[in-house]
């Protein structure tokens, strides 16, 4: 079958990529949804590509949480968990919240000690070090909160905890995501829409989706005895956080509960979140790009090179003047933790590449690399490389890492194999994202066996890198009214992408922002000109093509996004990729 003609011809772009658009068959549906619907016709490509009818158009842009949400006791073990966690609200027994110390598990510990306290009941927040203790329970950290508490909360971990559970001495209740054993810890419930007895119909969720469900179903039990919950609504930013910054998929219900939890989080109710906003000179709207790059990595900074608990005691605290002060210590942490990340992401790339970035899995490994940074280098590895990447800290001969995926490859269950194997102390994690512990005489054996299994799901296996272009637009389109349409299909994230456009043949004026972005000025003759921003422009080869473009004229690709500045709103660019515009003769 012969392989469909590249958009606007271009076969290799200047980043080496190749441009797909839609297919005949999308343009003709989405005409024809235009037709049927009166929506905009660029809107109408976009539904199309996400798999939307004409029927299903207005309800897929208006996502009504209600009727996505799904019936909290249709996950295993939701009636126990629910049951035990209000029985220890009405007998006021101690209860201890062990959260992981991510965005994730600091989003699922404050959601529960935010509810706890609306009901009168203080609990008691329990973060592991990433040094020192590692990931998830541990057996003295569960035994010493079991001496005190009669119930533990394992949030966002947990799941293949079969020690430390049992050791704990007080009952324990698990709510978790990651990928589940053949196995589960003896715990009162274990409620995980990634267990292996569970359909995977809500294996998207992140944990605190998975937290936000059981409060559902705690304030319908409380209900149905005529006692009235804490109000839910208002905790859905937190878990909007998390399914961005855990990179969960934007599909189903999680769309609905980041869309619903971006309205709540501009109401800037959240004491820790509107200090951390300000000290990040968010002056906009909350977006998912927020979400994921300005706030996530603040709150998990933290985690990753201070104190561990920082995040979610900003997240669940009501003082105004404490929310200041962990605020900004965050901010201090994460310009250090910037820092480290750009020396191990240097030393990095530097030794993959001398391995080789064309098969299917992209790895490195440094003596003395900060455990706290290995996931994010791991994540620009993959980004670079367009290839499931792990990226490992190596300290007294054990070796500790990340590893991330990309889309359409399941890394959580090949590092879950290796480890089952025995060439990994531990590994687990879910699609996009997995930790692994190595013995350092076993890592070339273990990266070797993930790399063949990650080649069996087609990882490594494409040409050209190809990069998808929903349309072609004209300069005069390029419209804030365009952009105000397009964000109804939103919110945009993992597995549902902003569309990008495409504008063929412009005249291009740079210039250089800085040491590394480039500012562009886009003109196709019509007397109308689009602004665009190439960010990192002169990590490769885009900076230096487009800054001095003599009479070169280009077909550039990128997504539009609004720049509100000076009272005025203008559309810009976010340049991802250009091709010379090469004319017949």
């Amino acid at each position: 079958m012969s392989q469909p003609r590249a958009f606007l011809n271009v076969e290799s772009s200047l980043l080496g990529r190749r441009w797909v658009g839609p297919t005949g068959e999308e343009e003709r549906l989405a005409e024809a949804m235009a037709q049927a619907t009166r929506l905009p016709l660029s809107l109408c490509q976009i539904l199309v590509r996400r798999g939307v009818s004409p029927a299903e158009a207005s309800g897929f842009l208006a996502p009504a949480l209600r009727d996505l949400l799904p019936d909290p006791l249709s996950l295993r073990d939701m009636g126990p968990a629910a049951e035990r966690f209000l029985a220890a609200l009405k007998r006021r027994e101690k209860i201890a919240v062990f959260a992981d110390y991510d965005v994730d598990g600091g989003s699922s510990a404050a959601l529960l000690l935010t509810w706890l306290r609306a009901m009168g009941h203080e609990a008691t927040l329990y973060i592991p070090d990433r040094i020192d203790e590692g990931y998830g329970p541990n057996v003295p950290a569960m035994q010493a909160l079991g001496r005190e508490h009669r119930l533990i909360l394992c949030v966002d971990c947990g799941t293949l905890s079969h020690e430390p559970i049992a050791a704990a001495g007080c009952d324990v209740v698990v709510l978790d995501h990651h990928l589940g054993a053949e196995t589960l810890p003896a715990a009162v419930a274990v409620v995980n829409p990634n267990r292996q007895d569970e359909d995977g119909s809500l294996g998207h969720l992140c944990a605190a989706g998975v937290v936000f469900l059981m409060l559902v179903e705690a304030n319908r039990r409380l209900r149905s005895e005529g006692v009235q919950g804490p109000d839910l609504m208002a905790l859905l930013d937190l878990v909007a956080l998390a399914t961005v910054a855990d990179v969960a998929p934007l599909i189903g219900v999680n769309r609905a509960l980041v869309r619903q939890g971006l309205k709540v989080m501009a109401r800037r109710e959240r004491v820790g979140l509107t200090a951390l906003a300000d000290l990040a000179r968010m002056d906009q709207a909350p977006t998912p790009y927020a979400l994921g790059y300005v706030l996530g990595p603040r709150i998990n900074a933290g985690g990753r090179i201070g104190q561990a608990d920082l995040g979610a005691r900003l997240l669940a605290t009501d003082d105004p003047r404490k929310a200041a002060a962990i605020a900004a210590r965050l901010e201090e942490l994460n310009a250090e933790r910037r820092d480290i990340t750009e020396r191990v992401r240097e030393e990095a790339m530097a030794q993959a590449e001398a391995r080789g970035i064309d098969g299917p899995l992209v790895w490195a490994a440094g003596e003395g690399w900060h455990p706290g940074v290995v996931g994010i280098v791991a994540a620009r590895l993959k980004e670079a490389t367009n290839r499931p990447a792990v990226v490992i800290g190596l300290e007294g001969g054990i070796g500790k890492g990340s590893a991330r995926s990309i889309s359409g490859v399941d890394l959580g269950a090949a590092v879950h194999r290796v480890a089952a194997e025995g060439l990994l102390l531990k590994g687990g994690g879910h699609r996009m994202a997995a930790g692994l512990t190595v013995e350092a005489g076993q890592l070339e054996a273990a990266m070797e066996r993930l790399s063949e299994l990650l080649a069996r799901q087609g990882a490594g296996s494409d040409g050209p890198r190809e990069m998808k272009v929903d349309s072609l637009l004209m300069a005069s389109a390029a419209t804030p009214a365009l952009v105000e349409q397009i964000e109804q299909a939103g919110p945009f994230g993992a597995a549902a992408p902003a569309p990008r456009f495409a504008f063929a043949d412009m005249a291009v004026a740079g210039r250089r922002i800085g040491e590394n972005h480039l500012r562009l000025t886009l003109s196709d003759g019509s007397g109308t000109a689009v602004e665009a921003m190439a960010f990192g422009a002169f990590d490769g080869p885009l900076g230096p093509a487009l800054e001095n473009p003599g009479h070169r004229r280009f077909h550039l690709v990128g997504r539009l996004e609004l720049n509100h500045w000076g009272g005025r709103t203008k559309v810009q660019l976010k340049l991802e990729d250009a091709a010379e515009a090469h004319h017949e003769k």
